[in-house]
């Protein structure tokens, strides 16, 4: 099942692997802004002789096509940072841009899928079929995936694979179950609007900040009372913008949310409740609501023949050990997109080390991984590339 060409070769590769991380990290770039990278990744395919199209604005869709016929496995590597200031200040590949920051792991995927295709390019000879190399923008603000679809890469593509770092991990690990793995993740705004005046006249006013705050008191009822607790759910408010000065009332308050799930009708009935219990509360104050809800990202949702693949391929390549039963994420992924086009699965690789200080939690400004990960992660991509085709044909 496994290639031994492909493990020795990243094996190989792992001081370059380190190297390509490590000037990502130390060059974190925005999403929609990662020009920089997007024209590496571009140089480091020229020397490899793999053909590719940039996307826009950024972005890039190669193909590695094989020696022989056979269907075409996509590998997908994410490229953004994040808006976080890099608190790892000793570390020689720190950040070099103020307040930006590979807080996610980012920078470890796109050089694990540059490495993968130059083993998998040694050996396309072998390859019954192709291997497409998508190596996305923006995937933090959940509009990526989409965009790279929308240009075309997942054009006759038969299976997707993806990898996430993952710090809540032990290094090395790696998870992928059949089933939901990351959680829809979509928006909500509302807007409450009530009727302003003096704080010291308060029967003459319809306070927003009462309003709103009824509304962020209670809204937990919608999970508690009005989904099956076999299902769930997450409603968060994570921002709240109410009112002008001390000493007046409020007539206006805004607060902004998300909510999370795995079952689509789940995600239909809370975005369906959250506009209708917001309407009945700012009712009755006497007020309105005006409700924005946004959709996200769908659920990541493993297919049952990916998933075990990717067991299959781990365990051949890493040991039986290696397998890490990792609980589905309320965490968002737009990964998604990938999946509503081709059957696949989405991995997670542990990168979290005590001893090396690499279990803060992503997104954080001492997020860092344990580079030992790297290699796993490279080896995974390229090896499942081989037996999805090697198991197809």
């Amino acid at each position: 099942m496994v290639n031994r060409q492909i493990k020795e070769k990243i094996i190989r590769l792992s001081g370059e692997l380190t190297a390509l991380r490590r000037k990502f990290h130390s060059e974190p770039e925005l999403s929609w802004e990662e020009f920089k990278t997007t024209a590496f990744v571009c140089q480091y395919l020229d020397e490899l002789g793999i053909s590719y199209k940039k996307t826009e604005p950024t972005g890039v869709i190669a193909e590695i096509k094989g020696g022989k016929p056979g269907k075409t496995v996509a590998l997908r590597g994410d490229m953004d940072a994040l808006s976080v200031e890099e608190l790892n200040k000793d570390l020689p590949y720190a950040s070099k841009e103020e307040g930006k920051m590979h807080a996610c792991g980012h920078d470890a995927h796109t050089a694990m899928l540059l490495i993968a295709a130059k083993a998998l390019n040694d050996i396309k000879g072998d390859l019954p079929g192709n291997v497409r190399l998508i190596f996305q923008p923006a995937e933090e603000v959940g509009r990526g995936a989409k965009a790279m679809v929308e240009q075309g890469a997942m054009t006759g593509v038969d299976n997707v694979f993806g990898i996430h770092i993952w710090s809540q991990m032990p290094t090395d690990k790696v998870a992928c179950t059949p089933g939901p793995q990351f959680a829809s993740a979509d928006i909500f705004n509302i807007h409450f609007k009530g009727q302003g005046g003096h704080g010291a006249m308060p029967q003459d006013c319809i306070d927003a900040a009462v309003i709103a705050s009824s509304f962020v008191m209670n809204v937990q009822s919608i999970v508690s009372r009005t989904i099956d607790p076999q299902a769930c759910a997450v409603v968060t408010v994570g921002r709240m913008d109410v009112g002008t000065r001390f000493n007046i009332i409020a007539e206006n308050a805004k607060i902004e949310g998300t909510v999370r799930c795995f079952d689509p009708a789940v995600q239909d009935h809370v975005e369906t409740q959250i506009s209708h219990y917001a309407k009945q509360v700012a009712a009755t104050y006497g007020g309105t609501a005006e409700v924005e809800y946004i959709r996200g990202t769908q659920a990541v949702i493993n297919g049952e023949f990916s998933a075990k693949l990717v067991q299959q391929v781990a365990v051949e390549s890493f040991g039986e050990e290696v397998l890490y039963d990792e609980k589905p994420t309320m965490g968002g992924e737009d990964f998604s997109f990938f999946l509503d086009e081709a059957p696949g699965s989405f991995a997670l690789v542990g990168s979290g080390n005590p001893e090396k200080n690499t279990e803060w939690a992503h997104h954080h400004g001492k997020f860092n991984i344990d580079e030992a990960a790297l290699v796993t992660g490279a080896e995974l991509y390229a090896q499942y590339a081989w037996a999805y085709l090697h198991e197809e044909n």
